[in-house]
């Protein structure tokens, strides 16, 4: 039997903070460092069923199949901030990794709060997305009650995709509905049921473990440089430039000459200054090596 909300650990009161609105502020904060300081350990436990999930996600994108976060409330928005990280950071197509809010954009700046009880907008937005046996929902729930989230990975186990369920409670509906059940278990919040304090941080903590791994797993990284970073910015040239100059030992000059005349991609001038060969030819040695420059260096 589903428990009720009233019995589940992320809207447990806890008696040591029934007294916070009398302390001083210091005393809050330091309340607050301290319960936020819980998080990585209880992230910590569910590395098992994280790295599983990983994993499936990966293998399926590596196929050519697709991330879709889906969440509501604060979980939603968590998982558009994590979506929309990616094409910045490994040079992404914006519809590989995508998230999901119920309610929609206006949800993000706006609470939309009675959108998360529409199961039938949570599996319709999966249907829409047209989700199939190569892609990967993650559904996002403190409570993991969320019918919107519930519907939606029902409706993507059902049409064939690897379906996860991240939530901050035990024994589920979003966890019984998906093929990974990740549960990070945090406790009662210092504000009772404001999901968005330590429940908030393990799903972010969660997310950015998903996402990194998934994209190091699909050789959108060299060692720990982002190489398909987007140098779109002067501080993403210089990182960029310094990216091929630690990989390559260049010069730091020579080194973004050369990124300049590869467009600024970082394995495009990589393998220019590796192979000695023209921005051109580069980009077809590592179209031969399916765009991972570590393939392409080690038969170069």
């Amino acid at each position: 039997m589903t428990q009720s909300l009233a019995a589940l650990a992320t809207e447990q009161s806890d008696p040591r903070y029934s007294g916070i609105d009398t302390l001083p502020t210091e005393e809050i904060a330091r309340l607050m460092n301290a319960a936020d300081a819980t998080v990585p350990a209880a992230v910590g436990r569910a590395v098992p069923a994280i790295s599983a999930a990983i994993d499936g996600i990966a293998g399926r994108m590596t196929a050519g199949g697709r991330l879709l976060y889906v969440g509501a409330g604060t979980s939603g928005r968590l998982a558009v901030l994590d979506a929309s990280e990616c094409p910045p950071t490994y040079g992404t197509h914006p519809d590989l990794v995508q998230g999901i809010i119920a309610g929609g954009e206006v949800a993000l700046v706006r609470s939309v709060e009675g959108a998360e009880d529409d199961a039938e907008a949570g599996a319709a937005v999966i249907r829409d997305k047209g989700a199939g046996p190569l892609d990967s929902v993650v559904g996002i729930s403190a409570s993991g009650r969320a019918p919107y989230v519930v519907a939606a990975v029902a409706e993507a186990r059902r049409r064939g995709a690897l379906t996860v369920g991240l939530a901050c409670n035990t024994g589920t509906p979003l966890g019984a509905a998906a093929h990974h059940a990740i549960e990070v278990v945090v406790g009662p919040e210092i504000v009772t049921g404001s999901t968005r304090l330590k429940a908030g941080t393990a799903q972010k903590l969660v997310l950015n473990m998903i996402s990194t791994i998934t994209m190091i797993k699909t050789g959108r990284t060299y060692g720990n440089h982002m190489v398909d970073v987007v140098a779109s910015n002067s501080k993403l040239v210089d990182r960029a430039a310094r990216m091929v100059a630690d990989i390559t030992g260049a010069p730091s000059a020579r080194a973004r000459e050369v990124l300049e005349d590869a467009g600024r991609d970082v394995k495009t001038a990589v393998v220019m200054i590796e192979c000695g060969v023209g921005a051109d030819d580069a980009r077809a040695v590592l179209a031969a090596h399916g765009n991972r420059l570590a393939a392409a260096l080690r038969d170069a």
